[in-house]
């Protein structure tokens, strides 16, 4: 049962650590903006939350000495997957932290592009684009409020991976996989080679339209150069 709901908070963990990883990428693009500052935020709480939750239990299972071999081997496996989500998520959050400093909201930005339109239509524009929302004029300072969290919880990140590998002392080298490197690659390419004989047996070695298509093409195109060489000699 310990081992089912292991799996299930890993599974999720990682999904949330993916989520975060891809919106990480976005900040200081075209789409970088309040929101997704915000969606930021709850994703890294969530991924904080389901570290401690998935870390708990497994750190229970690994210290329990009557704990089956084939089980242990399990809950091995289950530890080096939730270290590995670990290492990424405080890797994307020292990432976020760099960018988001990098990338203020608030801060004036010079255009990269120069149209060169100036007139009395610039002051309208100006007026237009400085109407706020009352809930962003209300958060002006998020952006720095949450570079200070974000600090704040690379260090419980970085406290949660150091308390954790004192507790449980599980080397990643020493932890075999269930199947080999690449095993679901060569699934795929078994699948693929699959199709391809049954499309050729279908097909067999040769099509006759095709062939048909090719030589009438070829003729065609003598005839073209043919034609072409005859023009040539008359000019």
């Amino acid at each position: 049962m310990a081992r089912e709901e292991c799996k299930a908070l890993l599974d999720a963990l990682n999904k949330v650590t993916a989520c975060y990883h891809h919106l990480v990428l976005t900040i200081g693009g075209s789409a970088d903006s309040q929101n997704l500052r915000e969606e930021l935020q709850r994703t890294r709480q969530k991924a904080q939350e389901l570290a401690a939750a998935t870390g708990a239990p497994l750190t229970t299972a690994l210290r329990d000495k009557g704990l089956r071999a084939e089980e242990r081997a399990e809950f091995e496996r289950l530890w080096v997957a939730f270290s590995g989500c670990l290492d990424l998520l405080e890797a994307d959050m020292r990432r976020a932290l760099a960018l988001g400093a990098a990338f203020p909201l608030r801060a004036p930005r010079r255009p990269l592009v120069r149209t060169g339109v100036a007139g009395g239509a610039a002051g309208v524009a100006a007026r237009a684009l400085s109407a706020r929302a009352l809930r962003h004029e209300a958060e002006r300072h998020f952006d720095a409020d949450d570079l200070r969290e974000l600090e704040r919880d690379i260090l419980q990140v970085g406290t949660m991976i150091y308390d954790l590998e004192m507790k449980v002392n599980v080397p990643r080298w020493t932890v075999q996989a269930r199947q080999a490197a690449g095993a679901e690659l060569l699934t795929g390419a078994g699948a693929s080679s699959a199709g391809l004989v049954s499309v050729e047996e279908r097909t067999g070695p040769c099509d006759p339209s095709k062939a048909l298509a090719a030589t009438v093409f070829g003729a065609v195109l003598l005839a073209a150069v043919a034609l072409a060489v005859c023009v040539a000699k008359l000019s």
